[in-house]
């Protein structure tokens, strides 16, 4: 249900909130913790520290490379102590390479030996701005219990408190950051001085089931600008303002196999990735509906909304409520061919993904168009535009033996721009299967919208 983005801070450590399944207003939704912003499955992530370690450990890398719009190039190496089998602390350090790189060709100094040169490189080597360090426990309270603190230090201090419980059918989530950072849908950096988040999800393994999400979202504080404006806008998004947001929504998923291989698997060798090495062609639809009601300053920009069906109570010098809700759905196609195992072009990968936001403003255009059909009147941009949903295409091919090459890209349709078909969020990647734990890989992706690079590892990814 949800949509996730991993993203990178002035810091470089934080994964961030997480959105609803839809945004009912227009507005930005914070976004986490996944590389693509586009719904579709890229299995578990670990958190940022244990990304670095394990890529540490398994592809003997001394430094992890990231790279984000705010923050440049910069070098990641972290220090994993294990004080006891429920205890784990990890010491995360960065180095901005892009900044340091840019203040010595700035310089003035033109070093006429190689030990002046040295000396200015050593001169820039000691501000303080081009590190940041964080530290990262993770307590295993009880076997369902997990807590996670962080302090992150680069130009000022970020804090960061995570509590989950894990009951047999749903999973708990609490989050509180000070301050938070969010990035809006136009690449926007925006730092909230207190952010908290309550979140209540069902959990199924089933291809045909219900599920539902339950969430509080609470912001203290004006939100600003953390990093120059990318794109132009009115400000921060609705959800970033100050107030209380009560989130829910509920859905229901059908996934069904179209043609499924027979043929056998090669015999004696393994496959690079167990969990994409069955031929098939399957699809999947999703409906649902959310509804949200904000209390405060973030119920302001609600009152206009025509495209969910809601209401806005003013109150003077009062509190200001809100209460908007909408209908969602998607289908996807998915098509594979290879089992992953020869060395060469033996997995070809393929996922086209339709989206309808808000079902309001897809019958309200479609409504308006067929009425303008009888009545042999001219329809409307706006109602074609009401009704054409957003696409998500994916495609992986194996290039040789483990590595691979992905794109995964939004598209959107704009009737009104010379450019009616435009890409977006359109994320490159290269994975390399590691061939253990029956699916890992490590992946290295780029998003040339957002200017976004990192290097994880995955796991379990279907």
């Amino acid at each position: 249900m949800r949509k996730l983005r991993w993203v990178m801070d002035g810091g470089g450590f934080w994964d961030l909130d997480v959105s609803t399944p839809k945004t009912l207003d227009g507005s930005a939704c914070p976004v986490s913790q996944n590389p693509l912003p586009l719904g579709l499955s890229r299995g578990p992530r670990l958190s940022r520290p244990k990304q670095v370690d394990f890529m540490q450990r398994f592809m003997f890398a001394p430094f992890v490379p990231s790279f984000s719009k705010p923050n440049g190039l910069s070098l990641q190496r972290v220090l994993s102590l294990p004080l006891n089998d429920d205890w784990v602390v990890y010491l995360l350090g960065q180095f901005h390479l892009q900044k340091f790189i840019s203040l010595v060709k700035r310089s003035e100094e033109k070093p006429s030996r190689v030990s002046s040169w040295f000396q200015t490189v050593g001169r820039h080597l000691q501000q303080k701005s081009l590190y940041a360090l964080g530290l990262f426990s993770e307590f295993q309270l009880t076997q369902d219990d997990v807590l996670h603190l962080a302090l992150d230090y680069n130009d000022s201090p970020r804090g960061k408190a995570i509590f989950s419980h894990k009951f047999p059918s749903h999973e708990l989530t609490v989050e509180a950051v000070s301050p938070g950072l969010f990035v809006d849908k136009s690449g926007n950096y925006w730092d909230v001085p207190f952010s908290l988040a309550i979140d209540l999800a069902s959990l199924s393994t089933s291809s045909s089931s219900t599920s539902y999400h339950l969430s509080a979202h609470y912001n203290s504080g004006s939100p600003e600008s953390f990093d120059r404006i990318q794109n132009q806008i009115d400000g921060p998004p609705r959800n970033l303002l100050p107030g209380l947001a009560l989130k829910s929504a509920i859905s229901y998923k059908n996934k069904f196999d179209i043609w499924k291989s027979e043929a056998p698997k090669l015999k004696m060798v393994q496959p690079y990735d167990w969990f994409i090495s069955n031929p098939n062609v399957s699809a999947s639809w999703n409906i649902g509906a959310a509804a949200t009601t904000g209390i405060g300053e973030i119920a302001e920009r609600a009152r206009a909304n025509e495209d969910s069906i809601g209401f806005f109570i003013d109150v003077p010098d009062g509190l200001n409520a809100s209460f908007l809700a909408d209908t969602f759905a998607s289908g996807s196609l998915t098509a594979q061919l290879g089992n992953f195992q020869k060395p060469y072009l033996d997995l070809t990968q393929f996922q086209a993904q339709l989206n309808i936001p808000s079902g309001t403003k897809f019958f309200n255009g479609a409504r308006n168009l067929a009425r303008e059909f009888l009545q042999s009147r001219k329809p409307s941009l706006d109602d074609f535009q009401a009704v054409c949903p957003n696409a998500t295409l994916s495609f992986q091919q194996q290039i040789f033996g483990p590595l691979s090459l992905r794109v995964d890209s939004g598209v959107t349709i704009d009737l009104k721009d010379p450019n009616i078909v435009k890409a977006k969020d359109s994320v490159i990647a290269i994975e390399y299967a590691l061939q253990v734990l029956f699916s890992a890989k490590a992946v290295a992706w780029y998003c040339p919208q957002r200017q976004e690079f990192m290097a994880e590892l995955r796991f379990y990814e279907k």
